[in-house]
């Protein structure tokens, strides 16, 4: 699987360590509200309200270099929208390495 980095916000940041560390903490700070706001919208069966927020996680994917990822996200955002939660455990998995990965940096 695929790892988590920061090579897109290092080449986003150049040499600016505030902009860098700002991006961060935003990550650090939205992604567990995110998550949790997924896990509720899933477990209430609100398949349309979970693909809108794994709309707003996908991009994090990106930003987080899982280009596999973020394929996979596009794939079961659709799939949400007709009900399909069929892909919620490797999305899971997704989000626990992410979740992993932010507590380390």
């Amino acid at each position: 699987m695929e790892q988590p980095n920061l090579t897109y916000i290092e080449k986003l940041a150049g040499n600016d360590e505030v902009f860098k560390n700002k991006f961060i903490a935003i990550l650090k700070d939205e992604f567990p509200i995110e998550k949790e706001e997924y896990y509720n919208s899933l477990n209430a069966s609100k398949t349309n309200e979970t693909a809108l927020i794994v709309h707003k996680l996908k991009h994090k994917l990106n930003i987080l270099g899982l280009e596999e990822a973020y394929g996979l996200s596009v794939t079961y955002e659709e799939e949400l929208k007709k009900g399909d939660t069929s892909l919620a455990p490797k999305f899971t998995s997704i989000l626990d390495t992410i979740e992993s990965y932010l507590n380390t940096i």
